[in-house]
């Protein structure tokens, strides 16, 4: 991992210094910012998250700080200061037979579990679970504070399923969080803070995702404004092919066959083709939350929909 990170910025180095001229057109390139989310969720999720970090590219990840296997997340990350950390900020568990729920505990935040615990499978389920804002504060509160107490360096905090900024009560909840703990905010939608346009491939077919995607890449960047494309990446394994979404029939068969870990292996395969990482420096310059954020006030926070 050392090797590959020395030779990826020894090389950014030698371009700079033998050929100011190409630096100077990199610099100029459509700013690419790569988020990957859902990690911590599972092992397959980690170890994805791993070998993007590997390639010494500058990018963002979103750490579920309420899943089982955040320890594993924050001890991979602590190794790779190319990757930016967030708090994907968590309040359903939506795979069936695999679920998890509140860091504050049952007890705590009532309102925000089912009758055994966990939080809701579904976006719709949590609107309609009559929660309380008070107790999504608390819970919320709890996951930037164990990402915090990790040792990691938190640069944003971001929805999982786009819950923590889906009505004006909560929007002005996370608001108010990333005021409190000094964070930005990452967003799931048009709507973002910091000017970025908006991209995932989550929905787009087995089929057709790397295509599309760089194609994307390559064509339809913002030239003027940083660009944001979300992916959710794993490895093969059989913990992935398991996983049922409760959410989107989408990710199964008509006959119930879960097509998740199809998915997900086919965005890291993307990222980690030659075509995408032949395009960097050329077609976009990959960048991070936190080089996005260098040198600006993160306290003003201006919610804009960059459609």
């Amino acid at each position: 991992m050392k090797n590959t990170r020395f030779w990826y910025l020894f090389g950014l180095m030698m371009v700079t210094w033998l050929n100011p001229v190409a630096a100077q057109q990199v610099d100029k390139l459509p700013q690419l910012l790569i988020r990957l989310d859902d990690i911590g969720m599972n092992h397959s999720v980690n170890m994805a998250a791993e070998k993007m970090a590997q390639t010494g590219l500058p990018f963002s990840v979103s750490l579920q700080f309420a899943c089982p296997w955040y320890q594993e997340a924050v001890e991979i990350l602590k190794k790779y200061p190319n990757v930016s950390v967030g708090v994907h900020l968590t309040l359903t568990s939506e795979w069936k037979n695999y679920r998890w729920g509140p860091v504050t505990g049952r007890t705590a935040v009532p309102g925000l579990v089912d009758e055994v615990g966990y939080f809701p499978h579904s976006t719709s389920a949590f609107a309609k679970s009559g929660y309380k804002i008070e107790e999504v504060e608390t819970e919320l509160s709890a996951q930037i504070e164990r990402a915090l107490a990790s040792g990691l360096k938190i640069t944003y905090i971001d929805p999982h399923m786009g819950i923590a900024l889906s009505t004006p009560e909560l929007r002005a909840l996370t608001e108010k969080l990333a005021h409190k703990y000094k964070l930005a905010i990452s967003t799931l939608s048009s709507v973002t803070y910091f000017g970025e346009t908006y991209m995932e491939m989550w929905g787009e077919p087995i089929a057709t995702k790397k295509k599309v995607f760089l194609n994307y890449v390559s064509t339809k960047l913002n030239p003027n404004k940083p660009n944001l494309v979300v992916i959710h990446t794993a490895t093969p394994s059989p913990e992935m092919d398991a996983l049922v979404d409760m959410n989107s029939n989408m990710m199964n068969t008509k006959e119930g066959k879960p097509l998740t870990s199809l998915h997900r292996q086919t965005e890291l395969n993307m990222l980690l083709s030659p075509e995408f990482r032949a395009m960097d420096g050329k077609k976009f310059r990959m960048i991070n939350y936190a080089q996005l954020l260098a040198g600006k006030d993160i306290s003003i926070l201006k919610a804009v929909d960059n459609k």
